[in-house]
């Protein structure tokens, strides 16, 4: 009798000591802790504006992975414009069987739009001027649709006001642009209707590859124009590595729609901060598929287009005072910074 007392004993006193040694409030599990997410990335072209968004897409998803022990399994490519390798790399994704896709400008965002109709993948652009516009959204407050993402619209009336700050006389524009970019579109329609509302001249030079640029920056310095105006697009992106010196030794001024273009030797590069863009984007795309966001009801995000950033080699060649054209522009933009010419932002850092 003894000995049984003593048994049950025993297992009440170690049911005791296990409740004591229990924690009364235990912490949640964390839902997303181990769980891997697959991230489908592909950039329409290789320049610096672009890559700036995708290496910083790629740093905020592992930041966020970290915070939230979740591993973020992310292919990346490139299509390099073309269409049929950009066909082939959504086919991938969709085969890999990723969870979200993000694409980086407006024609890869159009085609992973197409190829996930039937699956329903989300899709989280970058740098779409002109979401409504493309057909992505429809409106950007409610997308409506498995797309969404962050827009680099480009005031142009600003960068118009800070051609006529710099040259009161102007009189003559060059539009400079790929007529096949859909992120140019609805910037030059922009731009004519300020030039023509204040009388000022202008005349459209095209290209769709970096041969027919430089063709079209010959044809617009012999026509004797006063300045160069091109907005977010991407061919010309490309090709300003080889031109910017040319528009130096004819002192023609190139204003454009993003800093990379300044980067790269343009004289002022006009727009979003790209490496915000970036991280933003990485957010919606965290959003959708760690939180439950439905890109439908996301709102398109948008950026404040008041930074100028004067490429200081290029003000000097062209006879420009840095500190008075800073002043000139001050008017109208919220920052002014500098920067020198290079191949890609690592470079100056």
């Amino acid at each position: 009798m003894k000995k049984i007392f003593a048994f049950v004993l025993s297992i009440i006193m170690a049911a005791a000591c296990m409740a004591a040694c229990s924690p009364s409030n235990p912490a949640p599990a964390n839902d997303a802790d181990g769980k891997t997410v697959k991230v489908g990335i592909c950039n329409y072209v290789d320049d610096a504006s672009l890559n700036q968004i995708v290496e910083n897409i790629q740093a905020r998803l592992k930041e966020i992975g970290d915070e939230k022990g979740v591993a973020f399994d992310v292919s990346y490519d490139n299509c390099n414009a073309d269409a049929n390798l950009l066909t082939q790399i959504i086919s991938n994704f969709i085969a890999d069987d990723v969870d979200i896709m993000i694409g980086v400008a407006t024609p890869v965002a159009m085609a992973m739009q197409a190829a996930t109709e039937d699956n329903g993948i989300p899709v989280v652009f970058a740098a779409v001027s002109d979401p409504v516009g493309a057909g992505l959204v429809e409106s950007m407050e409610a997308p409506g649709s498995n797309v969404t993402g962050t827009s680099d619209y480009l005031d142009t009336a600003a960068v118009m006001q800070l051609i006529s700050a710099a040259d009161p006389d102007v009189k003559n524009v060059a539009l400079l642009y790929d007529i096949g970019q859909d992120s140019s579109t609805a910037a030059i329609a922009h731009a004519k209707e300020y030039l023509d509302a204040n009388g000022i001249a202008y005349g459209e030079y095209t290209g769709t590859t970096v041969d027919e640029v430089t063709l079209a920056v010959q044809a617009l310095i012999a026509d004797g124009v006063d300045a160069v105006f091109t907005p977010t697009d991407n061919t010309i992106m490309k090709s300003e590595l080889s031109i910017y010196e040319m528009l130096q030794e004819a002192g023609i001024p190139h204003y454009t729609g993003a800093d990379s273009f300044a980067l790269n030797g343009a004289f002022l590069g006009y727009g979003v901060d790209y490496a915000a863009l970036g991280v933003e984007t990485a957010n919606m795309a965290a959003s959708i598929a760690l939180d439950g966001a439905k890109p439908a009801d996301t709102a398109v995000k948008t950026f404040d287009n008041g930074c100028a950033t004067i490429n200081t080699e290029t003000c000097e060649k062209l006879g420009f005072n840095y500190n008075e054209i800073c002043k000139a522009f001050e008017p109208f933009c919220t920052k002014i910074q500098s920067i020198v010419t290079a191949e890609s932002f690592d470079e100056v850092k």
